[in-house]
């Protein structure tokens, strides 16, 4: 279904097809020559620190440990063979140039290739070495190479005609057979093409089975073990390239992982879709983006979607394909096809399930309900890489077709909020995780869900003690007297409050002593009010991990209401 999905996607768009055989290639540096194949100069395609100008050239050839030329383009080691090492690379490349040069008598510049190989290398070198560009070159012979004659618009490896006019080795004695992704006969690939994302070997490709390693079944080896014809390979290729292009709308990088998305319908809503799923797992176009106008905009964009004011039909579907890099192999770690509308409600209950309120200043709000937003803040200084394994998998899959939370994501929260209590550790992502995470799991078990908003009539004793919690720090903020209480009580109070409530309270009367009459009051009656709703029997004596996150989640609450009643007054 994946490669059918992306065999579609290409089929369906003119601009993600490159013609049979070929590819695009970034290509770095440009040997300029003449007719007689005299160099002239260097020319960098380079656009930016970033950025190289592609070319459609020839398909790249799948490499081991044997030296194989590109045709009509290569690194330096084989375009140059500057060092002895090299030499066999070099020769193998000047010798495909010769080849294609006698098939095309009629093509100068490929002949002119042939005579700038002809010329004494040291004379080359000399050339070479005048040019302002080779200090530059030498230190980057892992870059493209290609060469174009004085005058022409073409470089040489651009010309289709030099190779694609007559059937590769590979392609004379392919096999026969029926494609598993149009059902059609045709000549099926031996080695599928090459479709890298970054952490892969160049030559990594989707579809990989390796010899005599368990993989083989009917005598039959490598991409034979999936039969794939060599157009539908193109495609998917073509598909997959496309969709991760350095500057693709429709991938994002999170960590190691590489998520591609795309729409089937090809509608308006696809590409509304396509660009509020890049900001929602963690694209940003700008630094000066405006995190709360874009958030508002992403989340009307998906109820206008559910709720039919955006038109789609019954039979618009959303692709999500997460990949991996593997060694040599691509490793597709996360696939999800569904309805357009379907997708856009599922969304929804994340936005809703992840809703709390935030005590966060206008200004220095940014999302916390985004995937990459989620995994970076219950990671060491929002490390996304150092996420615990297959953490990033498990969240999409939660977020994208309504499952529980991952139990790791919730531990991962608990275990960062411990960590930086000194820090003020219970902040609004944070709190998030633990609300949606536990709010997905009662809703499984019928019981009570937590609320946005601070909610007075949970009587759950993890959330009251971390109420509780909260008041005992906001009487010891108001006098002045340091921050003990969280710092030394409130690791403990988050798993065994009877061990340490009664010590937490005892300080909290000396504090109290310093208030003003009137808050003195206030403070008494909301303790009260809260230990009114405790078990008969007091502070529970453990609170299951459940519970402490409603601790946390009480603790946060009470905290935001307090701030939230100090704006009313202001």
């Amino acid at each position: 279904m994946i490669l059918k999905r992306l065999y579609d996607y290409a089929h369906d768009s003119a601009d993600a097809m490159m013609p049979p055989g070929a590819e695009a290639i970034e290509i770095e540096y440009i040997i300029v020559i003449d007719k007689e194949g005299k160099f002239l100069r260097f020319e960098s395609k380079r656009v930016d620190k970033k950025n190289v100008i592609k070319f459609v050239v020839k398909k790249r050839v799948g490499r081991t440990s044997k030296p194989k030329p590109n045709t009509l383009w290569d690194n330096g080691k084989y375009v140059f063979g500057f060092t002895e090492k090299d030499k066999a690379a070099h020769g193998l490349f000047v010798e495909k140039v010769r080849e294609i040069a006698a098939n095309n008598p009629e093509d100068e510049s490929v002949r002119a290739w042939v005579k700038f190989y002809s010329r004494p290398g040291g004379e080359l070198l000399e050339a070479f070495s005048e040019d302002p560009l080779f200090a530059e070159i030498q230190g980057n012979l892992a870059a493209n190479f290609s060469a174009r004659l004085e005058g022409d618009k073409e470089i040489i490896a651009e010309k289709q005609q030099l190779y694609l006019c007559g059937e590769s080795e590979e392609e004379k004695g392919a096999v026969m057979g029926r494609c598993l992704v149009t059902g059609e006969r045709g000549p099926l690939i031996r080695l599928a093409t090459a479709t890298p994302i970054p952490g892969c070997s160049p030559v990594a490709s989707l579809v990989s089975c390796q010899t005599n390693s368990g993989y083989d079944s009917y005598g039959k080896t490598q991409a034979y073990n999936a039969p794939i014809s060599q157009d539908a390979d193109s495609y998917i290729s073509a598909a997959v390239k496309k969709l991760s292009n350095k500057n693709s709308r429709n991938k994002v990088n999170i960590g190691a992982r590489q998520f591609l998305f795309w729409g089937t319908g090809k509608s308006e809503a696809d590409t509304l879709m396509e660009e509020g799923l890049s900001w929602f797992l963690g694209f940003q176009e700008s630094k000066k983006d405006d995190p709360d106008a874009k958030s508002d905009k992403v989340v009307k964009l998906f109820k206008s979607i559910f709720s039919g004011e955006i038109k789609t039909t019954l039979d618009d579907t959303f692709c999500i394909l997460g990949l991996s890099p593997n060694k040599g192999r691509i490793s597709v770690v996360f696939w999800s096809e569904t309805l357009l509308r379907e997708f856009a409600g599922k969304i929804m209950e994340h936005f809703e399930d992840m809703d709390i309120i935030d005590t966060r200043k206008k200004g220095a709000k940014d999302s916390y309900k985004g995937v990459y937003a989620m995994i970076s803040t219950v990671t060491r200084g929002g490390k996304v890489s150092d996420s615990t394994p297959n953490l990033m998998e498990a969240t999409v899959d939660a977020v994208f077709n309504g499952k529980p939370y991952p139990y790791p994501l919730y531990t991962s929260a608990l275990e960062r909020i411990r960590a930086e209590l000194c820090d003020y550790g219970v902040n609004t992502g944070r709190a998030a995780i633990l609300k949606a995470y536990l709010n997905r799991k009662t809703n499984n078990e019928n019981q009570q869900k937590i609320d946005k908003m601070l909610d007075k009539t949970n009587t759950n004793p993890g959330y009251l003690s971390g109420r509780l919690t909260a008041v005992l720090e906001k009487i010891q903020r108001d006098v002045n007297s340091g921050d003990t209480i969280r710092t030394r009580y409130m690791g403990s109070a988050s798993a065994t409050p009877a061990a340490v409530m009664p010590a937490m309270l005892n300080v909290s009367l000396h504090h109290s002593e310093k208030l003003t009459p009137g808050r003195r009051i206030f403070y008494d009656q909301l303790k009260q009010e809260i230990m009114d709703k405790l078990p008969v029997n007091g502070f529970p004596a453990h609170l299951s991990l459940d519970d402490q996150g409603r601790f946390f989640i009480g603790y946060y609450q009470q905290m935001a209401d307090f701030f939230k009643k100090s704006d009313d007054e202001n």
